[in-house]
Parts: structure tokens; C-alpha cells; sequence
């Protein structure tokens, strides 16, 4: 789902080995398996203390005094109550994660690896227009839309507006919902969409790409020449072209790679495979790094070594072009998934190296129990919520040093035996 702004990212499918603490601004309850935010300690919102009348009433005044037209803001609101499915759907915190293996398998399913090659024999012209304007290759825009609502086939049915105020009567996301409300509204009084059409996920992002109101306002274009930013029409064509309009502006470089299979040299220094490294692919060359084929890395700067399973699974080099799709959802195995079904589309092969199928990924209360156990040791984690973030994954490393172990950052259920039992 998108986008972006830096912001709330809200529970929908977990899936372990995304290393991101989750910071982009959008949900999604489409067909397509896109991973959003890791889950978050639950926040059960205390009931709201007007009514839904109430504070109608109240956000009414403040869109009209933000310059949103009355007509505008009765149309929007007309028959508009709360919907207690979005509700529970914000309260969503799955207990077990999916291993990223797992994830990877229906995001870059072959029906979709498929449909995506056919969309782009069926779209050519219009891809060929949208690289040529906005610089960004035809295959990652097909394999985000291709997650984000299956080529269009599911993108939500919920009115926005019902969304958006059932977020924000409710409490627990107000000032995001709000904001959004007040950028849909925008979007409304502009003329880009009629209200019967401005529907989507239960989060409110829109269209075939999933873009939140606050995102369509700042990147969506008129790419047709209609008079309309239309990101709901059967052909995509100003949907796809936002997309690409978004990435370009988080400089995104044409032909160059995202995530490159890679082979690890035999003494490699696994701590320095974090996203947090930077270097230039020639000197990730001088210490023996390769493709999975054995080949020399592509040129580039800003190159990161990439473990999404720990040393057990594949390795990737990942490059700038991988923090811009993470820009666009910023967890780690939306961006892999995104760059191979890309891969995939224009015709590449599998990975080559195989995952760990047979480990089983921490639950998470197991995540928060590790999180208790290595703190315990003076290994602070500096919260224990269940989220696997950078200092969690340090106090891994740093338990792993201390082992003897290979330094991965990786949580499997070995890593907490071996955490339960204080050590070796």
C-alpha cells in the first residue's frame, strides 16, 4: 500500500525477517500479501469519550476553517457512520510470524510473475511513456502494483472517508486519520474523484497502487491529460505513473540494480552485513563478495550486505534503488519481493540459494521474551515489545560474540534455547 510520509504504518501481515521498524504511511487489506508494519505492543484505545455526531461536528469546523467547501464536507459525510470491521482490523496483532520464505513465495507466486508479464506486453506503450517521462524501470512499477492489488483485481472497498473518520473517532490514530481525512477532502473539493469512488483499504489507501490521501496530494499525476488524477481507473495509467512519479522523486536511477543475489566468501565478517554498511560494490569485490553465480558485483555505491533468514539462508547485496521502494513501504521483504517479482517479470530465474525452510520463526511473545532474557544480561534492547529492530538486533549480535556464534542478528528458536539457558 503506500505511502509515505514518514509516518504511521498500521498491522496487517507480519512476516519475519523484515528488519525495518515499520515507518511508512500505509495499510492494506488487498489481495495482494504485502507485509506492512511489524506488530506493535497492543494499544487497546480507551472508548471514545464524544460520539461519533459529536466529533463530526467538531472535525467539520476544522476542515471548514482548513478551507474545505461545507458542500464539499456534507457530501464527503453523507450517511457516513463508523464501521466496526476497521476497527478490528486496527486491532489486528498476529502472535506468529510468517517466515519471509513463506511471504516471498505468494508475492512472487507464478501467477503473478505471469499476469505481470503479460501486463507488460498489454501495457508496452504506456510503460514506455511513463519510464521515458519519469525515469523509473517499467518492471518494478509492474511489481508494485502487481503486490499492492494483483494488476488492480482488489484495491479496497471501503469508502475512504468511513475509514478515515471511523480511525479517527475511535482515538487511536486521530492525528493520522485526521490528517488524512483533511487530505481526502482536498482531494474531494479538487475534482480528482467523485465520493462513490474514493474507496480503498480499511487504512485508507487508494487506487490500484495504494496511495494514502496525504501521498496522492504530494505525488499522484495526471498522466492521461483528463483533468484528473484518477489512480481508480481500469488502466492504471495515472495510478502507474504516480507510482513512478513517487520513486523518482526519492531518486530512483534508472537500469541500476535493487537487491542482487549474493555469495558470501568463506571468513566473511557477518557483522558487517547490516543495511547500517555502506560501501562501494568494488570493495565489497576486494573481500570476495560475489553474485550467487559467481560472478562480479555490479557497480555501484551505497552497497549493503543483506541476511533477511540469517547466515543459514540467502545473502543480498542490496542497493540505493532498495531504500527507495522502502520508501515506498519500509519493510525489508516488501522491497526483496518487490525487486525480485521485477526480476521475475523480465524474465531472471529464481534465487539460487535455498531458504531454511525447516526453521521456525519466534512467535511474539517470544520476541519480547528474548527481549527480557538479553536485557536481563545487560544486553539492552532498549524496549521489550516484540519489534526486532536495530537494538534488538545488536544485543543478538553482541549474545552471539559472546557464544561463539555466527554474529547474524538473526532470531531463531536455537537462538532462544540458547538465550534460556543463559549460555553456554
Amino acid at each position: 500500500m503506500t505511502r509515505i510520509r514518514r509516518g504511521l504504518r498500521v498491522v496487517a501481515i507480519l512476516v519475519a525477517g523484515a528488519v525495518s521498524a515499520g515507518c511508512a504511511a500505509q495499510a492494506n487489506t488487498s489481495a495482494a500479501p504485502t507485509p506492512r508494519a511489524k506488530p506493535v505492543a497492543p494499544e487497546i484505545a480507551p472508548a471514545p469519550q464524544v460520539s461519533f455526531a459529536e466529533w463530526r461536528a467538531a472535525f467539520r469546523g476544522r476542515a471548514l476553517a482548513e478551507g474545505i467547501r461545507a458542500g464539499v464536507f456534507d457530501a464527503a459525510f453523507a450517511g457516513v457512520e463508523p464501521n466496526a470491521r476497521v476497527i478490528e482490523l486496527d486491532r489486528f496483532q498476529p502472535e506468529f510470524a510468517r517466515p519471509i520464505w513463506e511471504y516471498l513465495d505468494s508475492a512472487v507466486s507464478d501467477s503473478r510473475i505471469a499476469t505481470g508479464r503479460r501486463m507488460a506486453v498489454e501495457k508496452a506503450a504506456l510503460l514506455d511513456a511513463i519510464e521515458a517521462r519519469h525515469g523509473v524501470d517499467r518492471e518494478v512499477v509492474l511489481a508494485i502494483w502487481g503486490l499492492e492489488s494483483a494488476y488492480g483485481a482488489s484495491y479496497g472497498s471501503i469508502p475512504v472517508i468511513e475509514s478515515l473518520a471511523t480511525l479517527a473517532h475511535d482515538g487511536r490514530r486521530r492525528d493520522f486519520a485526521e490528517a488524512q481525512l483533511l487530505a481526502a477532502l482536498r482531494i474531494l473539493q479538487s475534482g480528482d474523484v467523485a465520493p462513490g469512488r474514493m474507496v480503498g483499504s480499511w487504512a485508507g489507501a487508494m487506487g490500484h497502487t495504494q496511495f494514502i490521501p496525504t501521498s496522492f496530494l504530494d505525488y499522484a499525476v495526471d498522466f492521461t491529460g483528463d483533468g484528473r488524477r484518477d489512480v481508480w481507473a481500469p488502466d492504471a495509467a495515472d495510478a502507474l505513473a504516480s507510482t513512478a512519479n513517487y520513486l523518482a522523486a526519492f531518486g530512483w536511477t534508472r537500469g541500476a540494480p535493487v537487491a542482487v543475489e549474493a555469495r558470501l566468501p568463506a571468513g566473511f565478517d557477518f557483522m558487517a552485513a547490516d543495511e547500517s554498511t555502506r560501501r562501494p560494490a568494488a570493495e565489497w569485490s576486494a573481500m570476495g563478495v560475489t553474485t550467487a553465480s559467481a560472478a562480479a558485483l555490479p557497480p555501484g555505491e551505497g552497497v549493503s550486505i543483506l541476511l533477511p533468514a540469517g547466515a543459514a539462508g540467502p545473502a543480498f547485496a542490496v542497493y540505493p534503488n532498495f531504500g527507495v521502494i522502502r520508501r515506498y513501504n519500509n519493510a525489508t521483504s516488501y522491497a526483496l519481493a518487490v525487486s525480485h517479482l521485477a526480476e521475475r517479470i523480465g524474465g531472471a530465474g529464481p534465487y539460487m540459494t535455498a531458504w531454511p525452510r525447516g526453521e521456525r520463526p519466534l512467535s511474539r511473545s517470544e520476541t519480547v521474551e528474548l527481549q527480557e532474557r538479553l536485557t536481563a544480561m545487560g544486553l539492552d534492547t532498549q524496549g521489550v515489545d516484540g519489534i526486532v529492530g536495530p537494538n534488538t538486533r545488536a544485543a543478538i549480535r553482541a549474545f552471539q560474540l559472546r557464544e561463539g556464534l555466527t554474529p547474524d542478528g538473526y532470531l531463531s528458536s536455537a537462538l532462544l534455547a540458547r538465550v534460556r539457558a543463559g549460555g553456554s
